[in-house]
């Protein structure tokens, strides 16, 4: 009896060394389309290995299926003993307040939208600054002088993607059209490649050779399209130049993972966290273009030199960039 009580008391031991152990570290939630949508989410989970594998600190991951499961899992973090927990997506902000009111000792973070709590960081970025570069170079490889844009869902924030686009693709050849449309009104908008490639088909259709998109998963579907038509796809979030060489012209760039591997680094003991609002743009290197040996020879010196002379007149101020964010308008739309 002696020995099964000691062997017992080992094992309970045991059992909450390692469920303290687990539950040591930064946590992170994904939005839907998963971890491996090869966009966004993925730009996140890029961000969370680079930081275990730089730190040897683990992380806990949670991909959710459908939007319940948010508060569910910033709830289960935070109540482990997880932080920094990190949100990620516009459609997370109301379960994370919620949260974050709960655990104010715990630390937030959440990218794509503002949460106005003192334990909780904000990640923005300048989309519209980013898409103006990549308009610029649509329109300087276009043969028609008609260009396409697909978003994801119809919100603000894609608006503001397609808005600093607009004025990009203006800026180089002022004469340019541009056709436009959004995927849909709910989540789903994110993760359906076939209506992606539906829709960049019918801008195909009417002239367009070079198509932007902004659509998360939705976006698989654009460049497919591009490829299948010998036309040209501009990928977003991740270098996406490498799902189809020689058809993705660039991708526009916006580095959550720097923002996850920030926030994570941050938050762990000895970092330097900080909430509030987080702005990630030109200047910051937050957001950017994409140039390796998938799309290399698709980019002329000239397209070059144009577009990081756009991109010093951005930083420096020369160059204002409308942000749709602010008043809705797109002066070049």
């Amino acid at each position: 009896m002696k020995f099964s009580i000691l062997g017992l008391a080992a094992a309970v031991t045991m059992a909450a060394t390692s469920v303290f152990a687990a539950n040591k570290g930064p946590a992170i939630v994904f939005d839907l389309g998963g971890k491996f949508d090869k966009s966004f989410n993925q730009s996140a989970y890029e961000g969370a290995e680079k930081f275990t594998k730089d730190t040897g600190i683990a992380y806990r991951g949670f991909e959710i299926q459908n939007a319940s499961q948010r508060e569910q899992a910033y709830r289960r973090f935070a109540r482990d003993g997880n932080s920094p927990v990190i949100a990620i997506g516009f459609a997370a902000a109301a379960a994370l307040e919620k949260v974050a009111k709960e655990f104010p000792d715990t630390k937030f973070a959440i990218v794509d939208m503002v949460v106005d709590q003192p334990n909780v960081r904000s990640i923005v970025f300048n989309e519209h600054e980013g898409s103006y570069l990549v308009g610029m170079l649509a329109a300087m490889a276009s043969k028609t002088g008609k260009v396409g844009f697909v978003g994801g869902m119809d919100i603000p924030l894609i608006r503001k993607f397609a808005c600093g686009y607009v004025q990009g693709v203006k800026a180089a050849n002022a004469n340019a059209e541009v056709f436009q449309n959004m995927t849909g009104t709910t989540g789903a908008a994110w993760n359906d490649p076939v209506k992606g490639g539906e829709l960049a088909k019918s801008q195909f259709d009417r002239g367009a050779d070079v198509v932007y998109h902004a659509a998360g998963g939705t976006g698989l579907g654009v460049l497919q399209a591009a490829a299948d038509a010998g036309k040209l796809g501009i990928g977003v979030d991740a270098n996406q130049n490498y799902i189809h060489p020689g058809s993705v012209l660039t991708s526009m760039l916006k580095r959550v993972d720097v923002a996850v591997y920030n926030a994570f680094k941050d938050g762990s003991e000895g970092g330097t966290w900080s909430a509030g609002f987080n702005v990630l743009g030109l200047a910051e290197d937050g957001v950017g273009w994409a140039l390796d040996d998938n799309n290399k020879s698709l980019i002329t010196d000239e397209m070059k030199a144009a577009v990081e002379k756009a991109k010093a007149g951005i930083i420096s101020g020369e160059i204002k960039v409308h942000n749709y964010m602010d008043d809705s308008k797109c002066p070049a739309g």
